[in-house]
C-alpha cells in the first residue's frame, strides 16, 4: 500500500487492526507475517457455487496475479548488488520493496473485505500506512531474495483467491474511506488502487532504478 494484514481470527482482520496502531506493527512483525484466506463465509459461498466466480472479480484477480508474477520474474533475475540497490526517491532497497509488496496484500485485501461486508473505512490514515512501511523497512532491511519471492507468491495467491470470492454486489458497495478524505468509494476501487495495482507500481520504480 502506497500514498495516491475460532477460534482463529481471520488474518485479514488481524492486519486491519495492525494498521490502526504503530505499536501493533512492531508486535505483529515480531510474531511473523501471516498469510490469508478468503473470508470464511465467502469461501463457503464459493464452494456452494461449484467454482462460479464473477467475471469482474476474475478480471481483478487475474490482473493481480499477472502483476505479482511480473514482479517475481523480474526480481528473480537480479544480482545480489541489484537486490540491495536503493530505490530513488524512496530510499528502501529493492529487496525490501519486493518483500513490502508481499506483506501488504493481507492489509489491502482486509480493507477491501471490510467494504465488501458493508463496513466503512474510517479509522485508517496514511500516517498509519507510513508507520507500517517504515517499521517494515527497518525489520526487513536484510531480507533475502528466496524468502521475499516465496512470500510474494504465497500472499498474492491468497489475495487472488480472496478477490475471486467477492460478488458483483460487494464490488459495488460504496462507503466513506478515510484514506481518501472520507470520500465515498467502492470496494472495487479499493482493490484496484491497492492490492491489484501495487506490484505494477513498484515494478515500474524498480525498473527505473536499475534503468532496465
Amino acid at each position: 500500500m502506497e500514498t495516491p494484514t475460532a477460534g482463529k481470527k481471520p488474518e485479514a482482520d488481524f492486519w486491519h487492526h495492525v494498521a490502526l496502531d504503530g505499536a501493533m506493527v512492531r508486535r505483529a512483525f515480531a510474531r511473523g507475517i501471516p498469510t490469508m484466506n478468503p473470508r470464511p463465509e465467502a469461501a463457503a459461498k464459493m464452494e456452494g457455487m461449484s467454482g462460479t466466480v464473477s467475471r469482474r472479480a476474475e478480471a481483478l484477480a487475474s490482473v493481480l496475479e499477472k502483476g505479482a508474477a511480473a514482479l517475481t520474474a523480474f526480481a528473480e533475475g537480479l544480482s545480489d548488488a541489484e537486490w540491495h540497490t536503493p530505490v530513488p526517491h524512496d530510499g528502501r532497497k529493492i529487496g525490501v520493496v519486493v518483500h513490502h509488496v508481499a506483506t501488504m496484500y493481507p492489509l489491502e485485501i482486509g480493507l477491501a473485505q471490510k467494504l465488501a461486508g458493508g463496513g466503512v473505512i474510517d479509522d485508517v490514515t496514511w500516517d498509519n500506512v507510513h508507520a507500517i512501511n517504515a517499521q517494515h523497512a527497518r525489520d526487513f532491511d536484510a531480507v533475502g531474495k528466496a524468502e521475499a519471492l516465496a512470500l510474494v507468491r504465497r500472499n498474492s495467491a491468497a489475495a487472488a483467491a480472496a478477490v475471486r470470492a467477492v460478488s458483483d454486489a460487494e464490488l459495488d458497495r460504496i462507503a466513506p474511506n478515510s484514506l481518501y478524505g472520507n470520500t465515498p468509494l467502492t470496494c472495487q476501487f479499493m482493490l484496484e488502487d491497492h492490492a491489484v495495482r501495487h506490484s505494477f507500481h513498484h515494478l515500474a520504480k524498480i525498473r527505473a532504478a536499475l534503468k532496465r
